[in-house]
């Protein structure tokens, strides 16, 4: 039994004996033997397991499937459920409506019977999703029908293994401290999840739940112009036909859909990552854009809560645009359009500084908040549309108060196909936005750390002994402590952010270099100087983070 500790061994024979699910059971059973035959790293795997609970991090819950509190199965569901559901009376919502959704991957039907079944058992008003869902859907759902909560099982983007609990309350909102905490608490205060009661009736919602949410979308479009073709995929995961069907209310009828990633697939088979932003992911969707003549392209990640644009350059080659560009490109397009007396557009504080000057320009309010839209869509009272750079946008915060992949493409086609009845494209707004407001580019570097302690470790040099310049420009330093743990470095033109992931073991830099506006014959001399200042910026605080 080396490094198997009596303590770790009672646990976890605790665990299985609590636990709901045969199978996980089994699963864990079968650890514990290894553990206590010697099998090499048996004993780490067990610890490893057992270190849970899972927390509530940016965008929920989120882990491996797998046995043990430090896992999504269906203990942890039940568990978490029934902390929720305590909460929830509480707060003086017994009996409330709640909303149950799920996405495609590995466990996820089966998690969602465990939600609704412990909630209805609870006395809640439980309506559940007829079938796999985007996110969105069910964030709109919550708010268009005055629920108390809604519970969606997605691990949105992460890697195919694992999965997650996402909770909205408030009208639809992501739960923000102290809610978190106050739930966890709850959770922690349930008994074993054998004891908790699951039953009572649930409603299974029709398909004129996403009709409704669609109508909602079809309606978004500013202009008259449908003139566009569009490629598209959803990367394995639930949003293929809803975005389809989207396009097509709202008049876009020209799109070709990613044929090996328009089917859920929780093995999401043809991408490394299923995450737009990550290398190679979109390689299929910009071979299909080439191939079909498109306009545009579209990604959307696993739960469609996330838009990623793809554009045509000037050189004939496709790219992606980053979250920066198309939340400039949303922005200003809304910002344009808006019949909004007093209008307030919000981004984050690691995302570009291209939105504020925008918002500026056009007499509108502007808002920084901190990363994640649980933040987000609080900014405050006439929001109209809110961003982050990690391909995450709400085009219509009145409906779903979160991001939006689908809502977000909808209203890119818009755009973009504005633009091709003048004989203009996307990269051609965007070089106006540099006309008028300068050069912004930005990029992320992301650390991925083996141990975790050496985030905070990190965290704690740089604020020892800070740099003092990037690039050759000066920098002041700032210490987001204690309202975020964020490091803010700025400069003439410079700017760089450094925290640690709510959802991942990385540390990540958000780097931005920028130039004044300028005639769009100096464009490309603009575009030269602030490419320059943030590759070095890039390689200095690359050295900085490795070190």
């Amino acid at each position: 039994m080396s490094g198997l500790t009596p303590d770790l061994r009672d646990r976890a024979f605790r665990w299985i004996a609590d636990d709901v699910d045969p199978a996980s059971r089994a699963e864990l059973q079968q650890v514990v033997a290894r553990a206590m035959g010697g099998v090499p790293g048996a004993a780490d795997e067990l610890a490893d397991r057992m270190a849970g609970p899972l927390t509530f991090g940016t965008a929920g819950l989120r882990g491996p499937v797998r046995a043990g509190p430090n896992g999504m199965n269906r203990a942890v569901v039940v568990r978490t459920t029934a902390g929720l559901a305590a909460w929830l009376v509480a707060k003086g919502h017994a009996g409330g409506v709640v909303v149950v959704g799920r996405d495609a991957r590995h466990g996820s039907e089966e998690f969602a019977a465990d939600a609704a079944g412990v909630l209805a058992a609870a006395g809640f008003d439980v309506r559940a999703l007829p079938h796999p869902l985007p996110t969105p859907v069910l964030a709109f759902l919550t708010r268009s029908l005055g629920a108390v909560a809604g519970v969606q099982i997605t691990a949105s983007h992460n890697p195919p293994a694992d999965n997650g609990y996402k909770l909205y309350v408030d009208g639809g909102a992501q739960i923000i401290p102290p809610a978190d905490r106050e739930i966890e608490a709850a959770i922690a205060a349930v008994g074993p999840a054998v004891s908790v009661p699951l039953g009572g009736n649930v409603t299974t919602l029709g398909e004129d739940a996403l009709q409704a949410y669609l109508d909602s979308v079809y309606v978004l479009p500013r202009g008259t112009a449908r003139q566009l073709r569009v490629a598209a995929t959803a990367l394995h995961g639930v949003g293929a036909g809803p975005l389809a069907l989207a396009l097509h209310g709202a008049g876009f009828v020209d799109v070709a859909l990613v044929a090996e990633q328009s089917l859920p697939d929780p093995d999401f088979p043809t991408v490394g990552f299923p995450n737009p932003e990550e290398p190679g992911a979109t390689d299929l969707l910009l071979a299909k854009a080439s191939e079909v003549d498109a306009d545009i392209a579209v990604a959307l990640d696993p739960d469609a809560d996330r838009c990623a644009i793809g554009v045509r350059g000037r050189d004939g080659e496709w790219r992606m645009l980053s979250g920066d560009e198309t939340g400039a490109l949303l922005g200003s397009h809304i910002l344009s359009t808006t019949d909004s007396p007093d209008p307030l557009v919000a981004t984050t504080i690691v995302s570009s500084s291209l939105l504020g000057s925008i918002a500026a320009a056009h007499g509108a309010r502007h808002a920084l908040t901190l990363t994640g839209f649980k933040w987000l869509m609080r900014a405050g009272e006439g929001l109209v549309y809110a961003y982050e750079e990690a391909l995450g946008h709400s085009v219509d915060p009145s409906h779903v108060r979160d991001k939006d992949g689908i809502s977000a493409a909808v209203l890119a086609c818009d755009l973009a196909a504005t633009l091709r009845a003048e004989g203009r494209t996307l990269l051609d707004a965007l070089d106006d936005l540099a006309v008028a407001h300068g050069v912004f580019l930005t990029k992320q570097i992301s650390l991925r750390v083996a141990d975790l302690a050496t985030i905070p470790a990190l965290m704690s040099r740089l604020r020892a002994t800070p740099p003092t310049s990037f690039a050759g420009i000066p920098v002041t330093a700032e210490d987001l402590l204690p309202e975020a743990d964020v490091l803010r470095y700025t400069g003439d033109g410079i700017r760089v952010l450094i925290r640690p992931s709510g959802t991942e073991p990385k540390i990540k830099a958000y780097l931005e270099s920028s130039s004044p506006a300028t005639p769009r014959d100096s464009l490309p001399q603009a575009h030269a100087t602030a490419a320059h200042h943030l590759a070095e910026t890039t390689a200095a605080v690359a050295a900085l983070l490795e070190a």
